[in-house]
């Protein structure tokens, strides 16, 4: 291995104890490949055990907690009993290699397709109309109710228990990317005028139930991560200022890390005081020491990792890289790291050994991909 890639390969070790072995994290890639009932199916598990290999941290995709937080096609359920016997294989093949395996928690609120909810019920924070996953038309949603609110945050209680019982190392609530959670956080989604308008209290509570079943179901040592996205284009939106306050009133709880959505790690503030500076920097100086924080965005090569490292972050996320070359850790720590892939070909004829729901999203540009069309 080069040297100068030394400090992407040393370990980790996360407030409640566990090493993580290297800096490396496989991010949470919407697959597109589960089952339609949300039951794990068997074109995904060699999908993620290839791009949990070699990582130290591996994070499914998202997991949806109730049937009215239904998000994607082909999207996981952890939101029943029946789930767990398949949600064990795959933490036991996230697993094989020496990964953590966590599994990410989920609600999708607003951008819950009515296709795949019961009676196409939509429920968020206020009345709000969006177009989500490959809708062609808007759909409104209703503001959930008090009892809706509470049911939900012991369903983000009762998907802990359930990924703790399937043999996961831990979980990471999903507090990012226009779903439920940040959505009670924004101002822009949540114009409540009773208690839950205050908008850190239901991603505390959330955190509150998450930690309680995590002690109870898992143990001292199982992983609790937070993701959330620190700045909206919508206005009024969530900016800095407020996302600085959110990981004030979060970093005092015992979390395990703290996971920055980003498409750029190195992306700079859009407005506001800190017009300019580099998010990554200053969600870290905010953190303080508290947890460790996973950055991601736009890491495609060795040099890309070690840049995303020396921003101070302590873990280096991997989501689309890792769907072009399963073997971009292993190629870094075997000093081939010339050797990785980091452009999209619509003919290669592996198809990235990825399940063909998913291949299909890639081939029509999901993912936003550095393109080789030869």
């Amino acid at each position: 291995m080069n040297e100068k890639y030394t400090p992407l390969f040393q370990p980790l070790t996360l407030p409640n104890g566990i090493t993580l072995r290297n800096r490396f994290v496989l991010a949470p890639l919407t697959h597109v490949s589960s089952n339609e009932d949300g039951t794990i199916s068997d074109r995904e598990l060699p999908y993620i055990e290839k791009r949990s290999e070699d990582v130290g941290l591996a994070i499914t995709a998202a997991s949806n907690v109730t049937a009215l937080g239904k998000a994607f096609p082909g999207q996981p359920s952890i939101a029943r009993d029946s789930d767990i016997e398949g949600l064990r294989q795959q933490a036991a093949v996230m697993k094989k290699n020496g990964a953590k395996a966590v599994a990410q928690i989920h609600h999708g609120g607003a951008q819950s397709l009515p296709k795949l909810t019961p009676d196409g019920d939509v429920a968020a924070p206020s009345t709000i109309e969006l177009a989500s996953f490959g809708e062609p038309q808007k759909h409104q949603a209703r503001p959930i109710t008090k009892e809706e609110i509470e049911e939900t945050i012991q369903a983000f209680g009762e998907a802990t228990r359930r990924a703790a019982q399937a043999g996961f190392d831990g979980v990471e609530i999903h507090g990012a990317n226009h779903y439920l959670i940040q959505q009670f956080v924004s101002p822009y989604y949540n114009r409540r005028d009773d208690e839950w308008a205050d908008p850190f209290k239901f991603p505390l509570a959330v955190v509150d139930e998450v930690t309680a079943s995590a002690r109870e179901h898992g143990g001292d040592n199982f992983i609790v991560g937070y993701r959330f996205s620190p700045e909206e284009a919508e206005s009024p939106g969530i900016t800095m200022e407020l996302t600085k306050e959110l990981i004030d009133q979060l970093a005092d709880q015992p979390l395990d890390y703290f996971h920055v959505s980003l498409m750029d790690i190195h992306s700079e503030t859009r407005e506001g005081p800190y017009y300019g500076k580099k998010r990554i920097q200053l969600i870290h100086d905010w953190i303080d020491g508290r947890a460790p924080l996973v950055g991601i965005g736009s890491i495609f090569t060795a040099d890309d990792a070690l840049s995303a490292l020396e921003t101070g972050t302590e873990l280096v996320c991997l989501g689309r890289e890792l769907l072009l070359d399963y073997q971009f850790v292993r190629k870094i720590q075997e000093g081939r790291e010339h050797e990785i892939n980091a452009t999209f070909d619509p003919n290669e004829p592996t198809k990235y050994h990825v399940p063909e729901p998913l291949w299909q999203q890639l081939y029509n540009g999901f993912y936003p991909l550095p393109r080789n069309d030869g």
